[in-house]
C-alpha cells in the first residue's frame, strides 16, 4: 500500500523530495529582481518607503491603526526604556464596508470616529493598512482592491492616511503638524522584531502565513530600479509573494482550475489556510478516482464537506479519533487509514519546503545571518503555520538542511503576539 500511495504522489509532484529546492530559490530571486526592476514578473515587490530602525524613543506616544480583516483597532502605543509597549485605550469595531456597501465619506467618517479621541494626545500616526495598496513616498497608502468582504469601492485610488486626515480637518480639528506611516500587516511584523527580539541581529523578516501568506524584507535601495528616491541604504520591500507564479504539477494545476482567479496567487494557494485543505480534498479526490482507496471509503469521503485545513490537521495529529470525519471515512480499514495519513503529510511536508524556500530567498537578500550571533530574526505569524500539523517543525527542518548548511546563513524563528499594532507604532515612532 505504502509503494501504491507513493507511486500516485510521484505522479502527480506531491512529494517535498521531488522540489529541487536550488532551481526554485533560483526562479523566487529572479521574480524577485524582476519585480524591483519593474519588468514583468508576478511579484509585486512594492516598495514601502520605510527602513528598520536601531533604536524606538522612550515615552513618545503614537496612535496606532490596525485595519485589518473585518475589524478595525485603535489605541496609543508607547515603549519603555526597555522597549517593552505600552498600549492604552484601546478599541476594537467592525471595518466599514463590512455589512454593506460604503461610499467613500462613510468611509473616512468612520475611521474618525475612532481616531478623534487621541487628536491632540499624539503627533505621529502608525496606520497598518492589511489591504492591496501602493505606497507613496510620503508615506500613504492608496488601495489598489479590497479583499476580505469590505465594500467600499469609491476608497479605491484614494490616498487613507490624508483623507483620513480631511476628515478630521472638517470636523474642526487641527492637524497640519500630524505625520503618518501607513504599511501593510507583513512589513508591521517585519517592523515588530525591534520590540519582541531583544538580542543582536543582522537583520529582520517579517512572514505571515495565515489565511494567505506574504513576506517583507529589507533591500538595498540601488536594487529598486523602478523608484527614484534620495534615501540611502535598505528599504522595506513587501514581495506579495503569495503570488509567485509556480506550477508544481497536474493536481496543482488541475486544483487551481477550481479556485477563484484560477491565474493569480498560485504560491499562496499551495500553503496558505485558506488552500491546503481544499487541496487536499481535491488530492484524495484524484486517488479515489486512481484506486487508492477502497470503494468504502470512497463512498464516506463523497459524503463530507470539502476539507478545511484545521479538519485535515486534525487527522494527522490524531487518526483515532473518532470525533472527526475523516477518521470516520477510514472506519475500519488500515489500508485506508495510512493511505489517507500520507497524502496528508505529503501535501504538508511539500508545502513546508515551499515555505522555507520563500524564507530562505528573503534571508539571502539581506546579506545577513552570516554570523551565528547575528541571526536574522523571523517574525512568523499565522495560526496556518503554527497549527497545521508538522508546519512549523517540517520548515525549521527544510531552513536548517537547505539555509543554514547549503548556504550559510542562520536565522532566529520568533512570534511575537499584537505585530501588525507593535510595527505599525514603531513605523509611526520612526518620522
Amino acid at each position: 500500500m505504502v509503494d501504491k500511495v507513493r507511486s500516485f504522489l510521484t505522479r502527480n509532484n506531491l512529494l517535498a523530495e521531488q522540489i529541487d529546492e536550488e532551481n526554485l530559490l533560483s526562479f523566487f530571486m529572479s521574480e524577485m529582481d524582476r519585480g524591483l526592476a519593474g519588468q514583468d514578473s508576478s511579484l509585486a515587490m512594492i516598495p514601502t518607503y520605510v527602513q528598520e530602525v536601531d533604536h524606538v524613543a522612550a515615552g513618545e506616544k503614537v496612535i496606532v491603526l490596525d485595519a485589518g480583516g473585518t475589524n478595525f483597532r485603535t489605541c496609543l502605543i508607547s515603549f519603555d526604556e526597555e522597549g517593552r509597549s505600552v498600549i492604552e485605550d484601546f478599541r476594537k469595531v467592525p471595518m466599514p464596508g463590512v455589512k454593506s456597501e460604503v461610499t467613500k465619506k462613510e468611509f473616512f467618517s468612520i475611521l474618525a470616529d475612532n481616531v478623534e479621541r487621541f487628536v491632540g494626545r499624539a503627533d505621529r500616526i502608525g496606520f497598518c493598512f492589511s489591504y492591496a495598496a501602493t505606497i507613496t513616498e510620503d508615506h500613504d497608502g492608496v488601495p489598489i482592491v479590497f479583499s476580505k468582504e469590505i465594500k467600499a469601492p469609491q476608497v479605491i485610488g484614494q490616498p487613507v492616511a490624508r483623507c483620513l486626515l480631511e476628515e478630521l480637518v472638517g470636523r474642526g480639528h487641527d492637524v497640519s503638524g500630524m505625520r503618518y506611516s501607513v504599511v501593510n500587516d507583513t512589513v508591521a511584523t517585519l517592523l515588530a522584531c525591534k520590540a519582541g527580539y531583544g538580542g543582536p541581529s543582522s537583520g529582520s523578516i517579517g512572514f505571515i502565513l495565515g489565511t494567505g501568506t506574504n513576506t517583507a524584507y529589507s533591500e538595498d535601495i540601488g536594487a529598486i530600479g523602478k523608484i527614484d528616491t534620495p534615501m540611502k541604504g535598505r528599504m522595506i520591500i513587501n514581495v506579495e509573494s503569495g503570488n509567485l507564479d509556480l506550477d508544481l504539477g497536474p493536481a496543482d494545476r488541475s486544483f487551481f482550475a477550481t479556485t477563484k482567479n484560477p491565474g493569480n496567487y498560485h504560491f499562496e494557494k499551495m500553503i496558505s489556510g485558506a488552500y491546503i485543505g481544499p487541496f487536499a480534498h481535491h488530492v484524495i479526490r484524484m486517488a479515489c478516482d486512481d484506486g487508492v482507496f477502497s470503494p468504502a471509503f470512497v463512498q464516506r469521503f463523497n459524503a463530507i464537506e470539502p476539507l478545511t485545513t484545521t479538519r485535515m490537521s486534525h487527522y494527522l495529529e490524531d487518526c483515532h479519533n473518532q470525533d472527526y470525519d475523516l477518521v470516520r471515512c477510514v472506519g475500519s480499514n488500515e489500508d485506508d487509514a495510512l493511505s489517507l495519513w500520507l497524502i496528508l503529510r505529503s501535501i504538508v511536508e511539500r508545502a513546508s519546503k515551499l515555505t522555507a524556500i520563500n524564507l530562505s530567498a528573503a534571508v539571502l537578500r539581506t546579506d545577513g545571518g552570516t554570523n551565528p550571533r547575528l541571526p536574522v530574526v523571523i517574525n512568523a505569524d499565522g495560526t496556518t503555520f503554527y497549527k497545521t500539523a508538522f508546519m512549523y517543525d517540517f520548515t525549521a527542518r527544510y531552513l536548517y538542511e537547505f539555509l543554514e548548511k547549503r548556504h550559510g546563513r542562520f536565522t532566529r524563528m520568533i512570534r511575537l503576539d499584537d505585530s501588525p499594532a507593535l510595527g505599525a507604532a514603531i513605523a509611526g515612532l520612526s518620522l
